[in-house]
């Protein structure tokens, strides 16, 4: 169990240290800002989504903790080239891994973004930190439904 926990550390890490798609695509038409009012963390999710529903680009930006800062790198990963209803899975299924030992896992989702998922799965421990791991899911999910403004005390994700 330590070495598990120690290379989630270290992903964790990595995408602190090398975020994966932190930046404004010019060509984005969906987009939210959504900000954690407890610590601070703020983020603005960018899409980029086809007349099919499929997502051609996702970037963000913003400044957090290291585990916002990871989430949304790795989000950002997961997302590129789904369909918004697996997007909208993912983000379920991220849900319930970051707040429920016993989290239902989609049927829809394949088990390598699993493992990369679970990564993060581990702030469950830390309610304070659910709010973190989540908020660019929720901003993602804000964008998707087209609205603006994303907010960790719209849910209760935690503490």
């Amino acid at each position: 169990m330590d070495d598990l926990r120690e290379l989630y550390q270290e992903v964790i890490l990595e995408h602190v240290k090398n975020p994966r798609n932190k930046r404004t695509p010019a060509d984005a038409n969906r987009h939210a800002h959504g900000h954690n009012p407890i610590c601070g963390d703020a983020v603005e999710v960018h899409l980029k989504i086809n007349g099919q529903g499929v997502i051609e680009d996702v970037a963000f930006e913003g400044r957090g903790c290291a585990i916002s800062v990871a989430s949304a790198s790795l989000m950002t990963e997961e997302l590129m080239g789904k369909t918004e209803a697996q997007a909208k899975a993912l983000f379920e299924t991220f849900q319930e891994m970051c707040t429920k030992d016993d989290a239902k896992i989609s049927k829809d989702i394949d088990e390598d973004a699993l493992d990369r998922m679970r990564v993060l799965a581990g702030v469950r421990a830390f309610p304070m930190r659910v709010k973190c791991a989540t908020l660019a899911w929720h901003t993602m999910s804000t964008a998707m439904a087209q609205k603006d403004e994303a907010t960790t005390e719209q849910d209760d994700i935690g503490a």
